[in-house]
C-alpha cells in the first residue's frame, strides 16, 4: 500500500482489523485475483454408518507430505458423515494451515474420504490445482494466512476467510509452465536423495565384501539341548532359544572380552547436574546421529559438577561413544574428530577407547553401524531392573567383531569415507534443489512492493 489514505468498501470487509487489510496487499507481474472466483466449497458426503459392514478408505492430511492414504475403517465404527475427495481436490486442516498442513488429491492416494472436519474445495479450469497448491507452500502466502485466521484460542481458517484472499494467476499456460519447473527440480531433487541411498547400501556392500562376512542362526529345536556354558551372554530365555554366529571367512573375528589389547577403555558416562545457566554441556543420545554428532540436542551442566569430573570422561580424537538407550537408537555409534573432543557425555552413552596401534576407530565404527553390528546389538541387548532396554558394557563386550590387519582397516575405512562424502554431497544437493524449487516459484509470481 502507497498511498497514505485508502478507501475501502463495506461489501470488500470480511474481518474488521487493519491488519488483515493491510496483509491481503500482494504484488505481481501477473494478475491478482480474489481466490473466491476461481475455487468451490466441496461439501458433498457420505454416511459410512449406514454401511456398518463395508470398509471405507480414510484420508489424512499433514505438513510434511500432505494428503496421505491413513486408514481403512468399518462403517459401524464411524459416527459422522464423512466428505469425499476426488483428484484435483484440495484439503486442508482449518486449524493447521498456518503450518502448511494441506493436500492435494492424486491418483497416488487411494482413499477418498476425510473428515468433515477438514475443508475440501476444488479449483475452476482456469486455476490449477497443482499452482494452487505450490502457492500455498510460499513464506508470502503463509504469512497472509497467518494475518487472517480469526479465533481466540486456536486460530482457524474457515473457507469464507480463503475466499476473501488474493493469488496471483498467470494464464493456464504459464501456470503449467511454472508448474512443471517446479517439478523438474523437485525430480532432479528425489532422484539425488534415491543416488544418495544407494550410495549408503554400496557402502555397506563394500564393508562385507572386503571383510567376506558371513552369519547363521544356531536355533534349538530338539526337546532336549546340551548348552555350552562359555558360549553364553545372558540367561534369558530368549538368547537360550537361539544365537547369531557372526564370522569371516577371511580374517579373525574376535570380542573386546577376549582382547583387552584392543582398548584401553571403554566405560559408561557420567549421570549430570543439569543446570540451564551454565556454559558446560553434555552430549545425550539425541546428541548422537549415526556418526555425526548434532549439538543442538545437548544439555547443559553445572560448571563446579562439570570442572570436577575426571579427564578420561571427556571425549578425546578417534573415541567412538555408543547409545546405551533411548528408544530406536540404541547401539548407534559416531567417530569422535578433532571438532567434537573434550565434551562431556551422560550415562546414556558408552565411550569406547581403542588401541589405534591394532584398531582403526573409524573403520570399527562403520562397523558397529553396520547392518551385522546392529544385527548383533539387537540380539544381544538386556531388559534391566527398570524394564527399560538397553546396551551395557559387558554386553558391548561380547559382539563380534571382524578384525583384518590395520593396513586393511585403513584401506577400508578411508574408501567408505569417500562414499559417505559422496552421498553427503548428493544429499546437500537434494536439499538445495527442494529448496530452490520453491524459492524460484515464489520469486515468479510475487515480487517486492514497487
Amino acid at each position: 500500500m502507497s498511498a497514505l489514505l485508502e478507501f475501502i468498501r463495506f461489501r470488500d470487509f470480511t474481518l474488521w482489523d487493519v491488519k488483515r487489510h493491510l496483509s491481503s496487499f500482494i504484488y505481481s507481474n501477473y494478475e491478482i485475483v480474489n481466490l473466491g472466483d476461481y475455487i468451490n466449497d466441496e461439501k458433498i458426503k457420505i454416511k459410512p454408518f449406514e454401511f456398518p459392514n463395508d470398509n471405507f478408505k480414510i484420508l489424512g492430511v499433514n505438513n510434511k507430505i500432505g494428503l496421505f492414504d491413513n486408514e481403512i475403517k468399518k462403517g459401524k465404527d464411524i459416527n459422522q458423515a464423512y466428505k469425499i475427495v476426488k483428484n484435483g481436490f484440495l484439503s486442508y486442516n482449518p486449524y493447521r494451515i498456518n503450518v502448511g498442513s494441506i493436500g492435494i488429491k492424486t491418483k497416488k492416494q487411494k482413499n477418498d474420504l476425510i473428515s468433515p472436519a477438514y475443508v475440501v474445495f476444488s479449483c475452476h479450469k482456469a486455476l490449477l490445482p497443482e499452482y494452487l497448491f505450490m502457492v500455498f507452500k510460499t513464506s508470502t502466502f503463509n504469512n497472509i494466512i497467518n494475518e487472517n485466521t480469526r479465533g481466540s484460542v486456536r486460530q482457524i481458517l474457515a473457507f469464507d476467510i480463503l475466499e476473501s484472499l488474493k493469488i496471483p494467476l498467470p494464464p493456464l499456460d504459464i501456470q503449467k509452465k511454472i508448474v512443471q519447473d517446479y517439478q523438474d527440480k523437485l525430480d532432479l531433487s528425489i532422484l539425488q536423495e534415491k543416488e544418495a541411498k544407494e550410495k549408503e547400501k554400496e557402502i555397506e556392500e563394500y564393508l562385507y565384501k572386503e571383510l567376506d562376512i558371513n552369519y547363521e542362526v544356531n536355533s534349538i529345536n530338539k526337546i532336549l539341548n546340551f548348552i555350552n556354558y562359555k558360549t553364553l551372554i545372558s540367561w534369558s530365555y530368549r538368547d537360550l532359544l537361539g544365537s547369531l554366529n557372526i564370522f569371516s571367512n577371511s580374517f579373525d573375528t574376535i570380542q573386546f572380552n577376549q582382547k583387552t589389547s584392543l582398548f584401553t577403555d571403554i566405560f559408561r558416562g557420567k549421570s549430570p547436574k543439569y543446570s540451564e545457566s551454565s556454559s558446560s554441556i553434555i552430549l545425550n543420545q539425541k546428541c548422537n546421529r549415526w556418526n555425526n554428532i548434532k549439538l543442538q540436542y545437548s544439555k547443559y551442566v553445572q560448571n563446579d559438577w562439570a570442572n570436577n569430573i575426571n579427564k578420561k570422561f571427556f571425549t578425546q580424537e578417534s573415541d567412538i561413544i555408543i547409545n546405551s538407550t533411548g528408544d530406536g537408537t540404541i547401539g548407534r555409534a559416531t567417530y569422535i574428530t578433532k571438532e567434537f573432543k573434550n565434551l562431556l557425555y551422560d550415562s546414556h552413552i558408552l565411550l569406547l577407547r581403542v588401541n589405534k596401534i591394532k584398531i582403526n576407530a573409524l573403520f570399527l565404527t562403520y562397523y558397529i553401524n553396520s547392518y551385522y553390528g546392529q544385527l548383533q546389538i539387537n540380539n544381544i541387548k538386556s531388559a534391566v531392573a527398570t524394564k527399560q532396554t538397553e546396551l551395557g558394557v559387558n554386553n558391548f563386550k561380547n559382539i563380534k567383531f571382524i578384525l583384518p590387519p590395520l593396513i586393511i582397516q585403513n584401506k577400508i575405512a578411508n574408501h567408505i569415507q569417500i562414499l559417505k562424502d559422496e552421498a553427503k554431497d548428493l544429499i546437500n544437493k537434494s536439499i538445495l534443489n527442494k529448496t530452490l524449487a520453491l524459492k524460484e516459484f515464489e520469486q515468479n509470481i510475487f515480487k517486492n512492493e514497487e
